[in-house]
């Protein structure tokens, strides 16, 4: 045997070994993305029912395609009044965008003209989400408003809650020409939210998404508000305040005593929507 050569049986053993690794490799994947979609996610349909005149806003079916070919659903929302701004609303991990009429129900009335657009397998929206994909559909939501609408990136206002919060600032740090940034209820990356809930427990090691809103805050510098309720059982204030510590000036840290993780706009009620207009207003 040359002494460059294997005998048979070795060379078999290793390409096992290989082809094993590489399909453990690949189910790790498609376990962590499982685990992401068990814990991360959690979408519920659109129910077919007459949404516009429910809600008494002019909601405007969108349909939207992703690149990579996935198709979103969304409602545009123009202000009747003189528009102040267009903002992109990024939502949180549940529910769909149903669920958030309420809560911007006041900021349309007030002149705020909103895109607020379903991940991808959320409501209407077809696919399964990942931390990826939910990036791809805020791009696609915002080259709508700019190239569909005509709407000029430095009108538009980037707002997230929750998960949306790294959507929101991802989005973000990809556009340096829009007018500002609404992060609600934010924190730095699923590995530092899971280290205060969780301890020493290793739960951000079994998970794919990293959603590092940290990374993503180093190239954002437009005037950013940052909003968290004292009271926040599902994403302590502790997070929020960190958010805002990290973040580049020009940037404001506002507290809505007593609120919890999706009650912000309720127990803040007026001074709530006060200060987001306040924040809307002094961007010129």
């Amino acid at each position: 045997m040359s002494a460059g050569s294997r005998p048979a049986h070795l060379t078999k053993a290793i390409s096992v070994s290989l082809l094993a690794a590489a399909s453990l490799l690949a189910l790790a994947g498609r376990l962590t993305g499982m685990l992401d979609r068990q814990f991360l996610y959690f979408p519920e349909p659109l129910e077919n029912l007459d949404w516009k005149q429910l809600s008494g806003l002019p909601l405007e079916d969108v349909f939207l395609t992703a690149p990579d070919g996935v198709a979103l659903h969304a409602w545009w929302i123009v202000a009747a009044n003189e528009p102040k701004a267009v903002m992109v609303w990024c939502h949180g991990n549940a529910g769909n965008i149903s669920h958030r009429l309420e809560h911007l129900a006041a900021l349309v009335k007030a002149g705020v003209s909103i895109l607020i657009f379903d991940y991808r397998g959320y409501g209407r929206s077809a696919g399964q989400p990942s931390e990826q994909g939910l990036y791809t559909d805020a791009e696609t939501a915002f080259q709508f408003l700019i190239h569909d609408r005509k709407i000029a990136p430095s009108r538009i206002v980037i707002y997230g809650e929750s998960l949306g919060t790294a959507v929101a600032a991802d989005l973000a740090s990809r556009h340096s020409d829009v007018a500002g940034v609404i992060l609600e209820a934010p924190f730095g990356s699923i590995q530092a939210a899971a280290k205060l809930l969780y301890g020493a427990l290793p739960v951000h090691t079994l998970l794919q998404a990293r959603f590092d809103v940290f990374a993503r805050l180093k190239q954002i510098r437009r005037p950013l508000l940052v909003i968290h309720g004292d009271r926040d059982s599902i994403l302590p204030i502790s997070l929020g305040k960190a958010v805002y510590d990290a973040a580049n000036e020009p940037k404001q840290w506002w507290i809505v005593s007593g609120a919890d993780h999706n009650n912000t706009h309720i127990v803040g009620g007026e001074a709530y929507y006060q200060k987001i207009l306040s924040f809307i207003r002094s961007l010129g």
